[in-house]
């Protein structure tokens, strides 16, 4: 079993897709995508928040997490804005406070929010609450998050990169083919 700073390394390398941008950047994404895996694994809910334009992005790794092809658990995912429509109309704490209330209910064994997208948007709002939460933000430097570029020119090619060695990882951890500690 290997720790999962050295099999990320390891699987970047492997990539054939032009990944070596990411070698330099496995110090920031192995501590984040080793709590965002663990709470996976502990049971917690995956509820998945994007900014208008990386809603296909939310689309795509709905319909890629749990294809029955990759001969795994089912994995509890899902995109908040189909379990709560007016996600986007919330914008006070007391009303904050009352959708957290309902996921709470919702989800007994936790939740995190997987959020995706500009740093200033107003959904970040519900992820910047939970320190669990798994952050991809873009142009942004926010503290325990992933920083991407919006202008930058791969960035829809990085992201599907990304979430590759993301769902790539999950599926090690599950079959216990790497030691999730760092």
């Amino acid at each position: 079993m290997q720790q999962l700073l050295k099999w990320t390394l390891e699987t970047i390398r492997e990539e054939e897709s032009g990944f070596s941008w990411m070698e330099e950047y496995r110090y920031e994404w192995s501590p984040l995508v080793k709590s965002a895996v663990s709470q996976v694994i502990e049971g917690k809910t995956v509820l998945i928040i994007t900014d208008n334009k990386h809603r296909w992005f939310a689309n795509y790794i709905l319909n890629s997490v749990n294809d029955l092809k990759k001969n795994r658990p089912l994995l509890p995912f899902y995109h908040l804005i189909d379990q709560f429509p007016d996600l986007i109309n919330i914008t006070s704490t007391q009303d904050l406070e009352l959708l957290e209330d309902m996921l709470d209910i919702s989800h007994p064994n936790g939740y995190y929010i997987w959020y995706i997208g500009k740093g200033d948007h107003p959904l970040t709002k519900l992820a910047y609450r939970n320190d669990e939460s798994f952050l991809w933000i873009m142009d942004e430097e926010i503290q325990n998050s992933f920083a991407l570029r919006s202008a930058d020119t791969l960035l829809d090619i990085k992201l599907l990169q990304l979430y590759k060695l993301f769902d790539t990882t999950l599926s090690a951890a599950l079959f216990g083919d790497i030691d999730l500690e760092l």
